[in-house]
């Protein structure tokens, strides 16, 4: 297994490069996960945003969505109508996989979903 160094605690990774332990996830731990990725920016607010979305989706309800379900709840939070373009910019390597991982969640083998 691999790991991440996040101001010097070692963070557990699996073969797919998500954490071993959602709860290890902080803001700082995400911005090392993007940094380790080659298709993220910098995270900005709209990335928390989702990234707090997706782990409050698992947390409190058991579910990592699929895109859809993330176009619905991000275009409620935000106010306004979310596409997938909007969500693929923020995470091209797909918000329900990409997303998940830099939120720190499980690996999900599925495709990303309509």
């Amino acid at each position: 297994m691999a790991s991440l160094d996040v101001n010097g605690v070692s963070i557990e990774l699996d073969d797919n490069g998500n954490l071993v332990d959602p709860n290890a996830w902080t803001e700082e731990v995400a911005k090392a996960l993007a940094a380790a990725d080659d298709t993220m920016s910098e995270l900005t607010e709209e990335h928390f945003d989702v990234l707090s979305y997706l782990r409050n989706m698992y947390f409190d309800d058991n579910e990592q969505p699929m895109e859809r379900v993330i176009n619905k709840g991000m275009s409620k939070i935000w106010g306004k109508k979310v596409n997938s373009k909007v969500l693929y910019n923020l995470f091209p390597g797909a918000p329900s996989k990409q997303g998940n991982r830099i939120a720190g969640l499980p690996y999900i083998a599925r495709k990303g979903g309509y």
